[in-house]
Parts: C-alpha cells; sequence; structure tokens
C-alpha cells in the first residue's frame, strides 16, 4: 500500500492493482491498437501528442536511423552475443554503447551546433561580434591541407551578410520562415567560419561510405517539407552543405545522421536527448542483427580473421 504521507509526481505512468495509466490515459483501452510505437516514444518525451505530421517525419527518422550494415555498434553486439549467448541484454547492451561521436552521436552534435547557431540569432549585437570575430580568425586560421577559396572576401561577405541578416530578424520578430537562401547562406557561412577558425568539425559534414550524397538526406528534407515541418535547423543544415566548400576547400556531402538531428529539432524535441532517439532508432537494427547471428553466425569467423592473423610487434615500435 502507497504512503499517503509521500508523493513521487509523474506525467508519464502510474498503476493500480487493476489499471494501468500512461500519459493520463488507460493503457489498454486507449492507447493499445490506436497508438504507434512512433507516435508514443515521441508523446512521452514531447509530453504532448504528435500531429500526424509530425509522427510522419519522427518515424522516418527512427527508419533512417535502424542500420547502417556492419558498423561498430552491430559488430560489438554480434561479438558480445558469441562471447555470452546466454545474455541477450549484454550484447544488446554493447550495441547501444557504442553509438558516440562517430557513430549515431552525430545526430545530437548536429542538432546541438544548428540550435546554438540559431541562438545566436536571438541575440543580434552578440552574433554580429561573434561573426566578426570569425572572420578575423579565418584569415589566419588556414592550413596547406585545407586550403582557403577566396576565404578573405568570404569571410568578410559572411560577417556583413550576417548582420544584415540578424538586424532583419531582429525587426520582424525572428521570422526565419519567411528568409530566403541567401539570408540562411550568410548565418551558415557565419557559423562554418567560425567552427574553422577554432579547428572544430561541423557535425553533419561528410561520411565514409556516401561520398558524393547520402541517400537519407534529401529523402527526409522532402518528407519534412511535405508535412510543413521544413524549419529553421533543417534550412540552416541545407544552407551548410551549400556554403561549407567556400570555407573547407571541398566538398562534402550532408549526412544522414545530421540531417535526422535537423528534423528533430524541427520538432521541437529537446536537443540533449537526440541522441537517445538514434539510439531508440539503432535498437531495432541491433535486434534484427542479433536475430541473424541466431540464424547464419558469423560472429566467430570475424573473431578468428582477427585472431589468427594477429602479429606481434614491440611496444617501442608500434
Amino acid at each position: 500500500m502507497a504512503d499517503e504521507q509521500l508523493s513521487f509526481p509523474t506525467s508519464i505512468g502510474t498503476s493500480d492493482a487493476t489499471t494501468i495509466r500512461l500519459l493520463g490515459h488507460d493503457l489498454a483501452s486507449d492507447l493499445m491498437g490506436r497508438v504507434g510505437f512512433g507516435e508514443l516514444a515521441y508523446w512521452l518525451v514531447a509530453g504532448r501528442r504528435p500531429t500526424p505530421g509530425e509522427v510522419r517525419v519522427f518515424e522516418a527518422v527512427l527508419v533512417a536511423l535502424a542500420d547502417h550494415g556492419f558498423t561498430p555498434t552491430a559488430i560489438a553486439a554480434r561479438l558480445t552475443y558469441l562471447s555470452a549467448p546466454e545474455a541477450l541484454q549484454a550484447a544488446f547492451a554493447a550495441g547501444l554503447l557504442g553509438g558516440g561521436s562517430r557513430f549515431l552521436g552525430v545526430t545530437e552534435d548536429c542538432g546541438r551546433f544548428l540550435a546554438d547557431a540559431l541562438a545566436r540569432l536571438a541575440e543580434p549585437a552578440e552574433s554580429a561580434k561573434a561573426a566578426a570575430k570569425a572572420a578575423e580568425a579565418a584569415d589566419s586560421a588556414a592550413t596547406e591541407d585545407e586550403p582557403r577559396v577566396a576565404e578573405d572576401s568570404a569571410a568578410e561577405d559572411s560577417a556583413a551578410d550576417d548582420r544584415a541578416a540578424e538586424d532583419d530578424a531582429a525587426g520582424a520578430g525572428w521570422d526565419v520562415v519567411s528568409w530566403d537562401d541567401a539570408r540562411w547562406d550568410a548565418v551558415a557561412l557565419a557559423a562554418v567560419t567560425e567552427a574553422h577558425a577554432q579547428r572544430r568539425l561541423i557535425p553533419g559534414l561528410g561520411h565514409p561510405v556516401h561520398k558524393t550524397g547520402d541517400p537519407r538526406t534529401p529523402a527526409l528534407i522532402r518528407i519534412a517539407d511535405e508535412e510543413g515541418l521544413r524549419g529553421p535547423h533543417l534550412r540552416l543544415f541545407e544552407a551548410i552543405g551549400r556554403v561549407h566548400p567556400r570555407v573547407l576547400g571541398r566538398t562534402l556531402p550532408l549526412n544522414g545522421a545530421g540531417v535526422c538531428g535537423a528534423a528533430l529539432a524541427d520538432l521541437g524535441l529537446p536537443v540533449d536527448l537526440l541522441r537517445g532517439f538514434a539510439l531508440l532508432a539503432r535498437a531495432a537494427g541491433l535486434l534484427g542483427h542479433l536475430a541473424e547471428e541466431r540464424r547464419n553466425p558469423i560472429a566467430m569467423d570475424i573473431y578468428r580473421t582477427v585472431d589468427r592473423n594477429a602479429r606481434y610487434v614491440p611496444a617501442n615500435e608500434t
């Protein structure tokens, strides 16, 4: 029996001897068979029921991130299952724990990068200072392996255009919905220039396999656009794709993990939790890998390939 003197408030779920309530609804009669898993996951985090359009975009993100072949996360899950087949949860957890800055974590990193750039737009004076500082720093940050492409004029144009965009935004109450590509390009150029000057990677750029274009990126942008949810994070992400060659001196694709982060941020989901959605999606893929490992095991071959080709090298020669 519950202690009436104690109280642990929650808006998620409660239960008693005969009922289970979730999000204020009866789980058995109101939700089961009526609400899809993607819709429920969004609802649990956002605290509100998503619209059909939001569900479509959200579930498109989950599908996009569910699997990408024999990634380190999938291999880790399979090898752990080989070692401890009695502990499925250990193999499952091993795969999830491998989601980090290089695999899956880019979703959150990109969402945060975009959110930070947009937040600076809400502070015109500070943003103008940052843009000017980035332009000045970029003038001395070029390296031989990343040649400048008209960087002097680009940096100056970036600062000027960004200040003009900020002034317009401030006067219009930050009405970025009506912005054209030129304004987004100015903001993107300032953000990329600043990051490059600070020797920081721009999350969402580049892919180890999809060198010329990630097929998930245009597909998700199209879906968001069809649902009227192609918001400022996606717009800025697209602009980064257009302007980054002017700063980096080479063209990189906008990757799927990055576009998913932008789309999730446009759905209003907390940036600090975006990696969680990537892991939620990849959980389905990992379970698929473990099911396949049971049917058609390859983990022993992976282990033997590495073990039989190991070669001792003295520590001072590595």
